[in-house]
């Protein structure tokens, strides 16, 4: 990474990670059965990880004993005071357990407040772990789709999941900020989910993962903060690895202010045996949520001139393609319905006629039929690459559209 003459952060360029592991590259004959695709699936960022974080691990790497290591007190400290500071919740240290996955996470919630059989919520289209965590744990899924309107934003649906909620129903999974669509959950939204859950007994299992990656003037509210009746059934899944494009760190974290249900999670928990992750992520960990919050306002103004880069090149072809607004996150929900494809189709257009690899909308649940997700979390220099490419697609198929 490199810096304006003025100290502001230049997000201008990234290292390459061709020829390295890296899952969105490694994974392109794979997923794409070619090479020749530009990867923007994975939600990953194609942005250096911060140099702060960096120079956190080379001080650790000063001491020569790489062995076991609980987590440091301090790491959770760091993120207990973020959370306060940038999102107005107060979580205690003994809350928060160390998790290499917001996915793991969610996999002992439903193990620790369902039994096999019971009914789990998810609200679609939604990130894919979602319905393969249920159903791998053999819960039933209880779908509630989420409603677009005409401005192209999504809401939930409370009549549709007033009239499906039964007493089989033990758990609901909340995406905030939700992942493909962009919505930044108002209070009043949250709240009347709220409502149903107390009334039904459900436990909410909160993934905000996304939470510090908010554009103005929109703000994220943690689900634990509507009240202390939402902060008693409220677990929160949260951590660096969106933030910082540090998900290679393998850390995140959970937090339970409940005590029954802490003890609940925790039975689930140590069966498991999570351990506490390994030294260098601990150090990278306290490091960015001590030292980030400059980086994470410069990344957040880069990166929504990337999704206007986008919204610029949509506006130009609106028959075929309308980017849904964005609240949160870096990845843009694109309805290609317009163009009259099937799925397939679609998602052939983008590899062979586009050179790009995106996640394809149906695999966050039929209500993506039509859609396709791209990750525009890149360097200003591969955002053009990306409009052009698919400008240049799209204008060597106007006539035939």
């Amino acid at each position: 990474m490199k810096y304006k003459k003025n100290s502001i952060y230049d997000f201008s360029t990234s290292t390459s990670r061709e020829n390295t592991n890296a899952e969105k590259y490694a994974l392109r004959e794979k997923l794409f059965g070619t090479n020749d695709v530009l990867p923007v699936w994975v939600a990953d960022m194609d942005i250096d990880t911060p140099d702060f974080v960096l120079e956190a691990v080379k001080k650790r790497l000063e001491h020569p004993v790489m062995g076991y290591e609980e987590m440091p007190k301090s790491a959770f400290e760091a993120q207990c005071e973020w959370m306060k500071k940038m999102h107005g919740i107060e979580f205690e240290v003994n809350d928060m357990f160390y998790s290499h996955s917001v996915v793991a996470s969610m996999s002992v919630a439903i193990e620790a407040f369902s039994e096999v059989g019971d009914k789990i919520i998810v609200q679609t289209p939604v990130y894919p772990p979602f319905f393969h965590s249920v159903l791998d744990h053999g819960r039933e899924l209880l779908k509630n789709p989420l409603r677009q309107r005409e401005d192209g934003r999504y809401t939930f649906d409370i009549e549709d999941l007033k009239s499906k909620i039964d007493a089989k129903t033990k758990l609901l999974l909340l995406c905030s900020p939700h992942n493909p669509v962009g919505r930044v959950w108002r209070r009043e939204e949250l709240e009347e989910i709220l409502e149903l859950c107390l009334a039904h007994n459900i436990v909410v299992f909160s993934d905000e993962i996304h939470s510090d990656l908010v554009y103005a003037p929109n703000v994220h509210i943690p689900f634990a903060s509507l009240s202390d009746k939402a902060r008693d059934i409220t677990i929160t899944a949260i951590g660096v690895g969106k933030t910082f494009n540090m998900a290679g760190f393998a850390i995140s974290s959970v937090a339970v202010p409940n005590y029954e249900l802490r003890e609940r999670f925790l039975k689930v928990y140590n069966r498991v045996h999570f351990a506490q992750g390994n030294v260098l992520s601990h150090a990278a960990f306290e490091a960015a949520y001590k030292d980030g919050k400059v980086w994470l306002e410069e990344l957040k103004v880069h990166l929504f001139k990337n999704f206007f880069l986008l919204k610029e090149l949509s506006d130009k072809y609106p028959h075929l393609i309308k980017i849904t607004p964005i609240e949160g996150t870096y990845l843009a929900w694109l309805d290609c319905r317009g163009m009259g494809f099937r799925d397939k189709e679609l998602r052939e257009f983008f590899i062979y006629e586009a050179g790009l690899g995106l996640s394809a909308g149906i695999s966050f649940g039929r209500e993506g039929s039509g859609f396709m997700r791209l990750n525009f979390a890149v360097s200003s220099a591969k955002m053009l690459q990306i409009v052009e490419k698919l400008e240049k697609a799209l204008q060597e198929k106007r006539g035939i559209f």
